[in-house]
């Protein structure tokens, strides 16, 4: 099994010798992690929260957020303990059908959690601007290679855009914060428990199922791998203590701008007796009225679509790492993004075609519903994973770590299950269609079967021999005779340009005195791209001479060779050219640019080894 997210895997070193700068080298994956914390999804809790009940229900923020951090903290002690994130220890522990439900559900979550960022930043965009919100849905599509660049430019490049992204969301709530000016006194009294009634309740069920997302257990488990450790003891020891303040200090980022929702409702609806506020788009409208300042309503705005932009790019990644996890199956980046994307655009702009704008909000708290169904089939296999002393060794969590794990688990599932179920219920009791009303029902019962199965299956499940523990050395393994292979027909994609004398030095190491070498050559003037084979402008025979004059020097040494010109695209060129000309081995450039110059000149390296069945050397 391949690491999890193999471009990035292990590319930031945390071996410096200054103290700061290896603390520092630690700290990233927790942010992108806490923007599920603070998504679209828990805005209309947190406003219905703060508006119906004060501030009463604070300390259920707080003790959603240190459930969080405890969840978070083992899913970064199975990355980094054993180098696998959630799907792939899942799939090397359950069956296959129930690691194919397992994925279905975890693909359900990811595309529940997008359709919050798509609504949230529909409606942010719609607050900013005026746009209507089915042009909003649709602008969002135009992120989807949001991610593709963002990845040009490295692991840190990413994390300090998360970052700053998580910052405007801050800051817009500490000014917002600063407008309202709450009384601190009576703020304090939210974190006392108590819960007024049984709309409380739900409201309280709802901010905790809103706060634990199950995609980002499968994301922290790939992120915390992306930095190079020691595997020995101390060095593991290290990054988990490092990773637990990392992920401390970016919950607690994520509280505080949930509890400053909260808090804002409170202190401008709550306050003024105006405790049906639970819409985004009501609390938007009322800030400028209540503040008497135009600055409130933008401020709430651009951080709605901050939240909505960060959390795509985390939800993007959480994505791949669950289809590589569970299928092994690796897909471009930018399509991964397009099919997500499409999963959440579609629905919501049919809500808003048929039923209007209206009904967004209830779309919203559906996309919750979701997320609350798949948590449990997060939280249990992590637990399991992360107690089990055969594949974790000496990190295994401690008894009392345990008890309280399986505690959060049982009260996250049970408040959970009791959101879905309620919802289910009040759904059939207004439906008249019997044949929806037992589908809703046999998909309740194969929920509690899977749950049970979860559970009871790892307890039981009998370990392999030789455990994945990367504290166990591995059995050695032969290599044969390991034969120097001979190539007798080199293919060499030039360019006419700096790179071309390396190429054709590399190109003749790999070769003998048998060697025939095929020099190859796109022409990308207009009418070649045009004509193909048939152009016969300018550069078209420029480039014949230029070939032939690299041939002729090749011949002069006794060295076989021949040119072949191509034409319109370049990777299908260089393909097909290689499969014609029967080479077996082939040799290229690469520029070295990367982030907006690949989309500006293209990946032809890259793409042409995906297209060529024959060993590729690219030469930089």
């Amino acid at each position: 099994m391949g690491p999890s997210l193999s471009e990035v895997h292990e590319s930031i070193d945390t071996g410096s010798k200054s103290k700061w700068k290896k603390i520092f080298a630690f700290f990233g994956p927790a942010y992108l992690v806490s923007v599920g914390y603070m998504d679209p999804g828990n805005w209309a809790t947190d406003l219905a929260g703060g508006s119906k009940y004060g501030y009463t229900l604070l300390w259920v923020l707080l003790m959603s957020n240190i459930m969080a951090l405890l969840l978070q903290s083992l899913s970064a002690r199975l990355g980094i303990v054993r180098g696998r994130d959630l799907a792939q220890a899942n799939r090397e522990t359950y069956p296959p059908a129930v690691n194919f439900i397992l994925y279905i559900l975890a693909e359900i979550a990811i595309a529940a959690t997008d359709l919050a960022e798509v609504l949230g930043m529909a409606i942010g965009i719609q607050l900013l601007t005026g746009l209507p919100l089915i042009w909003g849905v649709s602008l969002t599509v135009l992120d989807t290679f949001l991610l593709l660049v963002l990845q040009r430019f490295g692991m840190r490049k990413m994390e300090a855009f998360i970052v700053a992204l998580v910052a405007i969301v801050g800051t817009s709530f500490l000014i917002e914060l600063i407008l309202a000016k709450p009384k601190m006194s009576e703020v304090v009294t939210g974190f006392i428990p108590s819960i007024p009634d049984n709309t409380a309740l739900y409201l309280a069920i709802g901010i905790i199922g809103a706060t634990v997302m199950p995609h980002n257990l499968y994301l922290h488990s790939a992120l915390v791998q992306t930095r190079k450790i020691k595997r020995d003891e101390k060095g593991i020891r290290q990054s988990i203590k490092l990773n637990f303040i990392d992920s401390a200090i970016a919950l607690n980022l994520a509280f505080f701008v949930n509890a400053a929702i909260l808090i804002l409702a409170a202190a401008v609806f709550y306050n003024t007796g105006r405790t049906h506020i639970a819409e985004i788009q009501d609390a938007h409208e009322l800030l400028e009225k209540l503040l008497g300042t135009k600055l409130a309503p933008v401020l709430f705005a651009v951080a709605l679509i901050a939240a909505g932009q960060s959390s795509t790019v985390t939800g993007t990644l959480a994505g791949q790492i669950v289809m590589e996890g569970y299928l092994h199956l690796r897909i471009n980046p930018w399509l991964r993004r397009l099919i997500t994307r499409l999963l959440a655009i579609i629905p919501a702009l049919l809500v808003i075609i048929i039923a209007g704008d209206k009904e967004v909000g209830a779309l919203l708290v559906f996309s919750q519903v979701l997320l609350s169904f798949q948590l449990g089939f997060a939280i249990i296999p992590l637990i399991h994973f992360v107690s089990d002393k055969h594949t974790m060794g000496n990190f295994a969590i401690k008894t009392p770590v345990k008890i309280l794990s399986w505690v959060i688990a049982s009260v996250l599932v049970y408040l959970n299950s009791r959101m879905v179920f309620e919802e289910a219920r009040d759904y059939i009791s207004g439906n008249s269609n019997s044949l929806v009303d037992a589908i809703i029902i046999i998909v309740g019962i194969g929920f509690l079967v899977l749950l049970g199965f979860t559970i009871i299956y790892p307890i039981f499940r009998k370990h392999p021999e030789a455990p994945d523990n990367p504290n166990i050395h591995k059995a050695q393994v032969s290599l044969g005779e390991l034969d120097e292979p001979i190539y007798h027909r080199i293919a060499m994609a030039l360019e006419f340009g700096k790179f071309d004398e390396q190429i054709i030095r590399n190109a003749i190491a790999h070769g003998n005195e048998h060697t025939e070498y095929i020099l190859i050559h796109i022409v990308e003037s207009a009418s070649a791209k045009y004509f193909g084979k048939d152009s016969d402008d300018l550069e078209t025979r420029k480039d014949q001479e230029q070939l032939d004059t690299y041939v002729a020097l090749l011949k002069s040494r006794n060295i076989k060779a021949k040119g072949v010109l191509g034409f319109r695209r370049r990777s299908n060129e260089i393909a097909r050219i290689v499969s014609e000309e029967k080479a077996d081995f082939l040799v290229l450039g690469g520029h070295g640019h990367k982030g907006l110059k690949d989309l500006i000149y293209g990946e032809t390296a890259n793409q042409v080894r995906h297209k060529v069945k024959v060993p590729v050397l690219v030469v930089q």
